[in-house]
C-alpha cells in the first residue's frame, strides 16, 4: 500500500507561523498533536495540562486548550484537525455555511481524500471520504465543499429516491446556483446513489417547479388524478411589480391560480404583505384560487384533487380527452 503523506504543521518554517495566541484565536482554541509539537509542546506538557485540567482531548490528537462547553466554531475545528491539512466541511455542515438549511446540534461533516484513516466519530464528527476532493473543495474559511457538489452530497445522503429529488428542488430554488451549474456538476461527477432521481429534480427545476411542495402537488394531484398539468411560476404584474403564482392553469381555457405554502405560518411580514397583494390581484381579475399546504397535498392529495377538478369545471375547463387517472387511493 502506497503512504500517503499528510499535511503537517511541523513541517512549516517557524517563521511563516502564527504566533501562538494568533493560533488559538483562529482556531477557537482547538490544536491538534502536530501544531502542538510545532510550537514547542512535548507529549509530557500534554498530559500535564490534560491532568491538571487546563486542557481536555476532544478526539483522537485533538485537544481544546479549554474546558467547558465547546461552540459550534469549535466543534468544526476540531473535525477538520481531526480529519487533516485536506479536510473540508461537507454535507449537513456544508449546507449550514452557505446558508442552505439552519444550524442545527448534531455532529460536524466532514470530507478526507479517499485513502486516509479518519473514521466517523460520534456524535462530534462524521467522517466522508471522496477520491474527487480537489475538485470539489473551494477556499472559504473554514473551507468546504462547492455548493453544486454539497447539494448532490445531500441528495445522495436521503433514505429514498423521492426524498434526494425534493432535496434537490429544494436546495437549488433556495440558493443562488444556476440550474446550468447543477447540471455540468452532475454530468463532471455522476452521483453513485439516485443518479436517475437527482436528474430528475433537474428536470422538474427546468420545467419551473421551485419546491418539494410544488412536486409533490404536481405527482400526487395532477398526474395521479388526470388533471392538466399546469403552468408553474407564471408571473404577474401588481402595481409595477412581478409576482409569481405557483400554478395556473389558464392555457387549458380556466383562470384559476393554485398556491403551495409550504409555511406553518408567515413569520415574516414582507411574505405576508406579498400575499395579500397577490389575492387582492387575483381577486381584481376575477381568478379563482386555491391554497394548500404540506398536510392537504400529503395527507388529502384525493380531496385536493376533487377541489382543483370542480373548480376548473367552473371556470371553463373541458375534462373529456384529458388524462387518465392512476391514483392508487381512490382509483381516479
Amino acid at each position: 500500500m502506497p503512504i500517503h503523506k499528510r499535511w503537517s504543521e511541523e513541517s512549516i518554517p517557524a517563521v511563516q507561523r502564527p504566533s501562538w495566541p494568533i493560533l488559538l484565536a483562529e482556531q477557537r482554541g482547538i490544536v491538534n498533536t502536530s501544531q502542538l509539537r510545532a510550537y514547542g509542546h512535548s507529549t509530557a506538557d500534554i498530559e500535564a495540562n490534560l491532568e491538571a485540567g487546563r486542557w481536555q482531548r476532544v478526539l483522537p490528537r485533538v485537544y481544546a486548550t479549554f474546558t467547558g462547553e465547546l461552540s459550534r466554531s469549535a466543534k468544526i475545528h476540531a473535525a477538520l484537525r481531526y480529519g487533516g491539512g485536506h479536510a473540508i466541511l461537507s454535507h449537513r455542515t456544508a449546507a449550514e455555511e452557505w446558508g442552505l438549511l439552519p444550524i442545527i446540534e448534531g455532529p460536524v461533516e466532514i470530507t478526507v481524500p479517499y485513502t486516509f484513516s479518519a473514521v466517523s466519530c460520534p456524535p462530534l464528527v462524521i467522517v466522508h471520504r471522496s477520491r474527487a476532493l480537489p475538485h470539489i473543495a473551494v477556499g472559504t474559511t473554514p473551507r468546504r465543499s462547492r455548493l453544486t457538489d454539497t447539494i448532490v452530497d445531500l441528495a445522495t445522503s436521503q433514505r429514498t429516491p423521492k426524498m434526494a429529488t425534493n432535496t434537490v428542488v429544494d436546495l437549488v430554488s433556495r440558493s443562488k446556483v444556476s440550474l446550468a451549474a447543477m447540471e455540468k456538476c452532475v454530468f463532471l461527477r455522476p452521483p453513485y446513489r439516485y443518479r436517475p432521481a437527482i436528474r430528475y429534480g433537474l428536470a422538474l427545476l427546468a420545467g419551473g417547479l421551485m419546491s418539494a411542495l410544488e412536486v409533490e402537488y404536481k405527482e400526487a394531484v395532477e398526474d395521479e388524478h388526470g388533471l392538466p398539468q399546469g403552468s408553474r411560476q407564471t408571473p404577474f404584474e401588481v402595481k409595477g411589480k412581478i409576482l409569481w403564482e405557483d400554478v395556473t392553469y389558464d392555457p387549458h381555457g380556466a383562470a384559476v391560480t393554485v398556491r403551495l405554502d409550504g409555511r406553518a405560518t408567515h413569520a415574516m411580514a414582507d411574505v405576508a404583505f406579498r400575499d395579500r397583494k397577490r389575492d387582492n390581484a387575483a381577486e381584481l381579475a376575477g381568478r379563482a384560487r386555491l391554497v394548500y399546504g404540506w398536510n392537504d397535498v400529503r395527507t388529502a392529495p384525493c380531496e385536493v384533487a376533487a377541489e382543483v377538478r370542480a373548480v376548473l369545471v367552473r371556470e371553463g375547463w373541458d375534462p373529456a380527452g384529458g388524462r387518465a387517472a392512476t391514483c392508487p387511493r381512490c382509483g381516479k
